[in-house]
């Protein structure tokens, strides 16, 4: 990791002799577009106040007797007050390869997932049969068939349901599979849309390895699984579309999805990700990140909200993956956010660490478990991920 520089970033501007590109133009919001009927998360249940994890993660890293001062700064300093772990703490050092934690990833995932996607159904007033399309997203295993298709005859889906399982994308796919599944829900208005999220990033850590990196992710991550189901807008107040009779289907009351945008900044590919090597999964966190958020971040957020005459005051309710307290703190400095915008993230940072891309999906349950935003409220739901990118989801309530 000592290798790793901060890229100086310059973005690609057209050729002189190109023509310029036409304005991006915001589609007007639809008031019949996709809506969000359901988020619902899943938590092992081994869970640990981050001070009981501090002594057997430097076990695990560390060599005996090495220097553990940077340990107890990072995990003293990480904003983490809980997290829950797909095993129990004492098997982390008997998992051995990248094989057997990958088992575990696959045996732990499947429970996690079914839970999420169970309740989320039953949330929504809808069975297994009335899902058209399940977009699956992990970076903290891999398997082939993919978790979501072993799901799928384990929980009674239809054959014929479509599947988009995604890997690579990291912490930014709880917001980049929204945004995939409101690009379907516009095409198939009729349709019914999950999203399934598995991440269980502390099978991940790696063994002797004292790297900042490792150290870091060591103190941040946690656990989980989250499930969204969304509804295109010919669904509302209606009898599910699919084959199956045997739901009731409520008519949703979660925010509309009314606009997404992606983007990927150039020349930082190796600020975030993963070298994949024996051992499985070493992490790549670089600390110019945060950086990246100051330098260049806020200034696409406040293009693409102007696209639909918005300002980042018109926001009510932040929606922000808790990549950790720098993170958060950048995001709030660049936009010029009120001190406690960016609650909800804290609170989910401090009681189950971040999980990937399940925690934008555990905020959003949050905010729906509490007393929901008023009618009419902008929302935006943000994240970031390797590439290094950006993907931003506009909600109205």
């Amino acid at each position: 990791m000592n290798d790793m520089r901060v890229p100086v970033l310059v973005e690609h501007a057209p050729s002189p002799s190109a023509p310029a590109s036409p304005a991006r133009r915001a589609s007007p919001p639809s008031a019949s577009g996709p809506r969000i009927a359901a988020v619902r998360c899943a938590l092992p249940p081994h869970r640990y106040a981050q001070h009981e994890l501090t002594g057997p993660i430097g076990d695990l890293c560390l060599a005996p007797g090495a220097d553990r001062a940077l340990l107890h700064r990072v995990h003293a300093s990480a904003g983490v007050g809980t997290r829950h772990l797909a095993l129990p703490i004492e098997r982390y050092a008997r998992l051995g390869d990248f094989g057997r934690s990958n088992d575990a990833w696959l045996e732990t995932g499947l429970e996690l997932g079914e839970e999420a996607l169970s309740g989320a159904l039953r949330e929504a007033g809808l069975a297994p049969a009335d899902v058209d399309l399940l977009v699956f997203a992990s970076i903290t295993g891999v398997a082939a068939p993919s978790l979501d298709a072993r799901l799928a005859g384990r929980m009674g889906l239809r054959p014929d349901v479509k599947r988009i399982p995604l890997f690579g994308l990291g912490c930014v796919a709880g917001a980049a599979g929204l945004a995939r599944v409101h690009d379907h829900l516009r095409g198939h208005p009729d349709d019914t849309a999950v999203l399934l999220t598995v991440e269980l990033c502390s099978l991940t850590l790696q063994r002797g390895d004292s790297s900042r990196a490792n150290l870091v992710a060591g103190a941040l991550f946690g656990d989980g699984a989250a499930a969204l189901v969304a509804r295109g807008g010919n669904t509302d107040g209606g009898s599910s579309s699919s084959s199956s009779s045997s739901s009731t289907v409520a008519p949703a009351a979660g925010p509309r999805v009314v606009a997404t945008r992606s983007h990927l900044y150039p020349g930082t590919e190796r600020l975030l990700g993963w070298e994949i090597g024996a051992a499985g999964f070493r992490v790549v966190i670089d600390a110019g990140v945060p950086d990246i958020v100051r330098g260049r971040f806020g200034r696409h957020l406040r293009a693409f909200l102007a696209e639909h005459e918005l300002t980042v005051d018109d926001i009510g309710t932040w929606i922000c993956h808790p990549g950790g307290p720098r993170i958060l703190s950048a995001v709030s400095e660049t936009l010029g956010l009120s001190e406690d915008a960016l609650d909800c993230s804290r609170r989910s940072l401090a009681a189950v660490g971040n999980m990937s891309s399940v925690s934008v999906l555990h905020i959003l349950e949050g905010i729906r478990a509490r007393r929901a935003p008023e009618p009419g409220t902008w929302g935006l739901l943000l994240a970031m991920g390797p590439g290094f990118c950006s993907e931003l989801v506009l909600l109205r309530w």
